[in-house]
Order: structure tokens, then sequence, then C-alpha cells
């Protein structure tokens, strides 16, 4: 007897699918999806919020030295005219060195981080920036449900897919 939902699916295409459509989940809050799908991201999204739940202030402050350009008023980039040794000029970026407070994760938060990564997909926003589905697991979906226990999500019906009749459902974050 299988553990999970074959989902008429090998193996990597299911857990490809599945992936995406949990990253979806985590990054918009809601889905729409076939039931059995449903089901089987509902699993996998209980278990990353509760493994984020748990982790989530277990982490300490530390301060890092941090070599940075030197800016201008109007935000460019100092620079000196420099010689070197065989007399030929150029132009050096000034750098200035500052310590900055940083978050350093604990073993089992970065564990718990690593297992998280391996679970969901690399997201960039529009501009291409990288976005940080585990720092969003931990700082605003964790205390949101900090006090629960299990039940993290919900599967509402919205009737049958035209075309297949596959019951299609809503499954969005509590």
């Amino acid at each position: 007897m299988a553990i999970n939902r074959k989902l008429g699916k090998t193996t990597d295409i299911r857990m490809a699918m599945l992936k995406c459509q949990l990253t979806d989940l985590i990054l918009h809050g809601k889905i729409e999806t076939t039931e059995a799908r449903a089901k089987e991201v509902k699993s996998m999204a209980d278990s990353i919020i509760s493994l984020a739940i748990k982790e989530k202030d277990n982490f300490e402050m530390v301060d890092a030295k941090v070599i940075k350009a030197k800016l201008d008023s109007k935000g460019n980039k100092e620079t000196e005219l420099v010689k070197s040794k065989n007399g030929k000029e150029y132009l050096k970026v000034v750098k200035e060195e500052t310590t900055e407070k940083r978050q350093k994760d604990m073993p089992s938060r970065l564990n718990a981080r690593r297992k998280m990564m391996r679970m969901i997909n690399k997201v960039k926003d529009e501009n291409g920036n990288n976005i940080d589905l585990p720092a969003k697991l931990f700082t605003e979906i964790a205390p949101k449900y900090e006090g629960r226990v299990g039940g993290y999500t919900r599967i509402i019906k919205a009737g049958p897919r035209r075309g297949d009749a596959a019951e299609v459902v809503i499954l969005q974050l509590v």
C-alpha cells in the first residue's frame, strides 16, 4: 500500500509539481488545484509551517564587519586617484569598514532552513531579485500560527472542472 498519492505521475515529475504548488501556496497564500493534489500539498505545507513555528526564535544577534564602498551625498561611489607600481594612474573606489548587527541561525534552525529549501523552489520577484521564502516562513507565517497546534491550511471545494470533471478545490493558509 502506498503512503502518498501517485497522482498518475512518475516520482520526479510528481515531486517537482508538488514543490511548485507548495512554493505558490507560501508565496501567494492560496492556490486552486484538484482535490488529490491539494491533500498532498496540505500535508507538506503543515509540516513545513510547524517546522518554522518550532524554530522561529532560535537565532542570536552577532556583530559582523562589513566593508562597503563609501558613498557621496548623491549616492555615487567615491573614488580616489592612485598610482600603480609601473607609474600609471587609475581610479580606486574608497572603502569604509563598519559593523552591523546580523542574525546568526543556531544549528537546529539552520537545519530547518535547509529542509525548507529542499521542499520549496527559489523564487524571483518582478525586478529579478530573489525572494527568501524560508525567511518569510520564519518572520511572517510562523508568528501568525504560533498558538495553533496543526491545521494551518484549509481546503474549500469549488466544484467540478469543466472538461474532465475533476473536483477543483482552493487550498489556502488559514
